[in-house]
């Protein structure tokens, strides 16, 4: 009878592989894990600016906030930006306080904040848009993330060498034990978010300096598929 031969290629990012669902095959087969990776430069940019600020009322920090914003969005729309890549979020309104070591807390105005989210398709304008956010008022940059229009298209290319990846180990390890490689018995696809660099919460002063490291910034886009292969003629 013929010794089952069973090889298996687990990457790390396949802790949860569809083949521990299936069943196992009652032949001699093989499984493999073929990962593929493209990267690239990104030509896009979504950026998360916020104005926080503190008021002695509730009616003053809600219009100095909806002031900075309006004072955004009209400059966002003079810079070209269309309206359907900006978002702008609720008015959050808290009330402070001050608490005396001894003694009852103390109402002393209220932090209204406003988040806006800003997609830019052209990374040039990246720091006219900060500058003009901050002098609009804006004054926390939470998130600047990258992306890249070509996103689909550089998935395609991450799969068909994630492909070849599990086709090349497979062939190899056939080779390695003696065994000849049969037809493609099952393929499970797990497709992954691509990397994206982030820049997280910088404050005013540290916005002008990000312009070298967003032009550095890199994108990689990964993707595997799981493929189990029959041995035999």
């Amino acid at each position: 009878m013929r010794k089952l031969l069973l090889a298996s290629i687990v990457s790390a990012t396949a802790a949860l592989s569809p083949f521990a669902l299936a069943d196992t095959p009652s032949f001699p087969h093989l499984e493999t894990v073929g990962v593929g990776e493209v990267s690239v430069q990104p030509d896009m940019a979504t950026i998360n600016v916020a104005v926080s600020l503190n008021r002695t009322t509730a009616q003053a920090a809600k219009k100095a906030s909806d002031d900075a914003i309006t004072a955004l969005l009209g400059r966002l729309e003079g810079m070209g930006i269309a309206r359907k890549d900006i978002e702008s979020a609720n008015l959050s309104l808290q009330p402070q306080y001050s608490y005396p070591k001894n003694g009852e807390p103390k109402l002393t105005g209220y932090r209204a904040t406003r988040n806006v989210s800003v997609t830019v398709r052209e990374l040039a304008s990246l720091n006219d848009i900060l500058d003009g956010a901050l002098a609009d008022g804006l004054n926390r940059v939470n998130t600047i993330s990258f992306s890249s229009s070509k996103e689909g298209e550089y998935k395609d290319q991450a799969r068909m060498a994630a492909i070849a990846d599990a086709k090349a180990k497979a062939a190899s390890l056939a080779k390695g034990f003696g065994e000849p490689l049969g037809g493609v018995w099952q393929i499970s696809y797990m497709t992954e978010s691509p990397v994206r660099p982030i820049m997280m919460r910088m404050a005013a002063e540290a916005v002008s300096n990000t312009n070298a490291s967003y032009q550095d910034a890199e994108i990689t886009i990964r993707d595997q598929v799981e493929v189990i292969y029959a041995l035999g003629e």
